[in-house]
């Protein structure tokens, strides 16, 4: 072994490995293998997200206070949420309050689902003294275009006969009026940031129906109704505030929730991944490391549009230091891996009996992928 085997530490930052590892766990066992087959390396453990589900987790993992808040859900029952908060900084997760995995019984409510949830967290977030609100989209159960997020903070968005509307993007066909309310005062002074890497706008065949209505449930016919109340939703909305941002990237991220923020909270879209990285310290985590580690459920041609692995080995890179992944999956080639900035991948899926194991062992085969490459990286 080199006598340089202890100098440096590692960073483990992997990603969730959607349905099998939360980002955390998948960085504690990919962790206690590196540490088992290379003691006395000094392992730091990161988890990152990109703006979606499992932002909150990264932030408590990386030193924030987990809030709880009991809030609405996708469909208005009561569900048990959290912000994370530190010093004024709150990171509020869209899939914790409106998520698909919020649904009752998993049913999903193409229709009728909101987000009201949401805007709930913001309340809670500005009225606990955050004044810089992070909002990761992501994971939405419905299409609303953000109007029950706006609903929650104390807009009014009223029919023709001035009755406040019902939950979903399909009242919002009805749509004739909005009244602001107290929402200018509330957010005086709050600077709110979306952490997002879609760039999809609000409508047309690249919009939020079209694109991500069929994984909400949508049929065909339910497509057409969100579309004409999207449409709606954004006409109104843009003669109240004077500009039209339904064309805005980012404006059809999370069911439409992207258009409400930039329209009516001012808020401004980060690329997902390069924010958290800067919101959770990584810049300074990798100064001085040898290894960086990180890591999603499949390494694919989606990896390296904007998905935590790419964001991190591009920060990697920018620092000087070697990154490896680790994944269930790795479907990208080995020259296709190599020039994303990788210098080793490692499949879950080619480390078991069979493929399937990936799945069932997903946590001790995490393990056995930090021993490897601690033998291959580390040990040389």
């Amino acid at each position: 072994m080199s006598a340089n085997r202890h100098q440096g530490h590692v960073v483990v930052a992997p990603d969730k490995f959607k349905g099998t590892l939360e980002g955390a766990e998948a960085a504690a066992r990919i962790a206690a293998g590196i540490r088992r087959a290379a003691p006395g390396t000094e392992v730091r453990e990161l988890p990152v997200a990109d703006g979606g589900e499992g932002t909150l987790a990264a932030a408590l993992a990386a030193g924030f206070a987990r809030v709880p808040a009991t809030v609405a859900g996708p469909t208005g029952l009561p569900v048990d949420a959290a912000l994370a908060v530190r010093g004024t900084t709150a990171v509020v997760e869209l899939a914790q309050a409106s998520g698909l995995a919020r649904l009752p019984g998993g049913r999903t409510a193409p229709l009728t689902a909101g987000s009201y949830g949401v805007g709930q967290l913001i309340g809670r977030a500005v009225g606990r003294g955050s004044r810089r609100i992070v909002l990761g989209l992501g994971g939405s159960a419905g299409t609303d275009g953000g109007a029950g997020l706006l609903q929650a903070l104390g807009v009014s968005l009223l029919d023709a006969e001035g009755a406040e509307l019902l939950p979903g993007g399909a009242a919002l066909r009805r749509l004739e009026r909005i009244v602001p309310g107290p929402l200018a005062r509330t957010l005086e002074g709050v600077e709110v940031i979306v952490a997002c890497d879609v760039d999809n706008p609000l409508l047309g065949p690249r919009g939020a129906a079209t694109v991500y209505g069929p994984q909400k449930g949508a049929s065909g016919e339910d497509l057409v109704v969100l579309e004409e109340g999207l449409t709606r939703f954004a006409d109104v909305v843009g003669a109240a505030v004077g500009r039209d941002l339904r064309a805005a990237p980012g404006a059809g991220a999370a069911g439409g929730v992207g258009f409400a923020a930039l329209a009516l909270l001012g808020a401004t879209m980060r690329p997902g991944i390069e924010f958290l990285l800067d919101l959770l310290g990584f810049e300074e985590a990798v100064r001085g490391a040898r290894l960086v580690v990180t890591g999603e459920g499949c390494l694919d041609a989606q990896t390296l549009h904007g998905k935590a692995p790419a964001g991190v080995a591009a920060a990697a890179a920018r620092a000087g230091v070697r990154v490896a992944a680790v994944a269930g999956r790795v479907e990208l080639s080995e020259r296709e891996w190599r020039e994303a900035g990788f210098v080793a991948a490692y499949a879950l899926s080619e480390l078991g009996r069979s493929p399937a194991e990936s799945l069932t062992r997903a946590g001790e085969l995490a393990e056995v992928a930090g021993e490897r490459l601690a033998v291959e990286l580390l040990r040389r």
